[in-house]
């Protein structure tokens, strides 16, 4: 008999198909056994009838605890009132385990801490498994992007010598003899190096902070896309970042837009996210902040709280563009016509969800480079291979990073970042 995705269902009404998972949850009306069940592509209600079925199977429906793995035999019919729109009338049951104890998570009230200390079995329930599909397909529309406009992928190191961002925030690891090495913050600079063989390239894969932050939107091990692109100013770098996040958000409402309404997720406010978005620079910024009642100056930081007010006046990403120069990393490109700010850009989703790209113009004129190393107190020498990508044909080149689960967070309408990988790795959490 034909092996059936629960997700396929649909397609074989009428027909007689094997499903193969696991029970999620269940329920007797004394002569029917309502069986809850799930095989990773989706959730289906199977109808076990005492007077259709063998008393083995009917008996073997009545033994089933939450969470066992289960053969299903049955007739697929429509019921457009059911997930799906069909159900399974059970013909016959093979019991794969029947779990000797109870499923931990089976209640609506479980605390947070405990869901995370069983992260491993939580990623089982309805809600979790919907974000990993939306999650799944924001990946999946990144990668098209990249690949649909001829950027090359480049997987960056892991391991690095070089300090990308800060020292304050780095992993130091000993490396063998070598002395110390960092997780990687960042793969810009090896991007950076990639774009003057490539012209257009971007990765996708781990990085790492070492920052003491407990709050929704920090992880200390994250996901991130990054793109660096050769000959490319500060205007051109904006219109990438806007094409991209209008590309993700629209390509994830059209192929996981089931998810988001399963999770309870307001698409209205997604369907608005097409480019331009709006763009004010971080002065503008700053004099909005004060007139909404922050204790703001020129040269602070634009922290969580005053992202989310700046944000509140749009409803789609905003760009904050041309930081002062001391605020940001070594590498970025100060404006000539006031070289006190450099060409950088955040951008901020809406609805609280604060800062999901960062990205510049970078330094091609190696001694300002220099100049700029030393100023942030970094070793120049570790730089040296960096510098020599300015002595052979350096030219204008940008770049930016994304981060993934803050993208997830936001598309999914995510309380907390933590929900938004698989493995969440954050302060005081490193299992499972």
């Amino acid at each position: 008999m034909k092996v059936v995705d629960i997700s396929d269902l649909r397609s074989h009404t009428g027909e007689e198909v094997t499903v193969r998972g696991w029970l999620r949850r269940k329920r007797s009306s004394g002569k029917i056994q309502f069986l809850f069940l799930r095989d990773g592509s989706g959730f289906v209600q199977a109808i076990a009838e005492r007077s259709s079925v063998s008393d083995g199977v009917f008996q073997n429906a009545n033994n089933l605890k939450m969470e066992s793995s289960v053969v299903v035999k049955g007739v697929v019919k429509t019921e457009e009132r059911a997930p799906g729109g069909v159900e399974l009338l059970v013909t016959d049951i093979e019991v794969v385990q029947i779990p000797e104890k109870d499923f931990p998570i089976n209640k609506p009230d479980h605390s947070i801490d405990f869901l995370m200390d069983n992260r491993h079995l939580w990623l089982r329930t309805q809600r979790q498994t919907h974000i990993l599909k939306i999650r799944h397909e924001i990946i999946k529309a990144v990668r098209e992007f990249y690949n649909d406009r001829d950027f090359v992928l480049v997987d960056t190191p892991i391991f690095t010598g070089s300090i990308g961002e800060s020292a304050g925030n780095t992993f130091e690891i000993d490396y063998f003899d070598y002395g110390k090495a960092y997780l990687a913050q960042t793969g810009q600079l090896y991007l950076e190096a990639a774009a003057m063989a490539l012209g257009k390239v971007y990765n996708l894969g781990p990085t790492f902070r070492a920052e003491k932050s407990k709050t929704r939107r920090h992880l200390i091990e994250f996901w991130m896309n990054e793109a660096e692109v050769a000959y490319y100013k500060h205007e051109d770098n904006i219109k990438l970042q806007e094409d991209l996040v209008s590309y993700v958000v629209q390509k994830t409402l059209e192929r996981a837009g089931d998810n988001l309404l399963a999770i309870g997720r307001d698409i209205g406010k997604l369907k608005k996210i097409e480019a331009p978005f709006p763009r004010m620079t971080y002065d503008e910024a700053v004099r909005l902040l004060q007139k909404k009642g922050f204790t703001i100056a020129w040269g602070d930081d634009i922290g969580a709280d005053e992202e989310t007010a700046v944000a509140s006046e749009f409803d789609k990403p905003v760009v904050v563009e041309k930081y002062p120069k001391m605020m940001k990393a070594f590498y970025m490109q100060p404006d000539p016509e006031r070289p006190e700010v450099v060409f950088c850009d955040d951008m901020l989703a809406p609805e609280g969800y604060g800062e999901i790209i960062g990205a510049s113009e970078r330094i091609y004129e190696r001694e300002l480079l220099i100049e700029r190393i030393k100023e942030y107190g970094l070793d120049v020498s570790s730089y040296d291979w960096y510098l020599e990508l300015r002595d052979y044909g350096t030219v204008p080149h940008s770049g930016f990073g994304m981060g993934i689960e803050r993208v997830v967070a936001w598309i999914a309408g995510l309380e907390h970042i933590r929900e938004a990988i698989p493995f969440a790795r954050t302060l005081y959490r490193i299992h499972p």
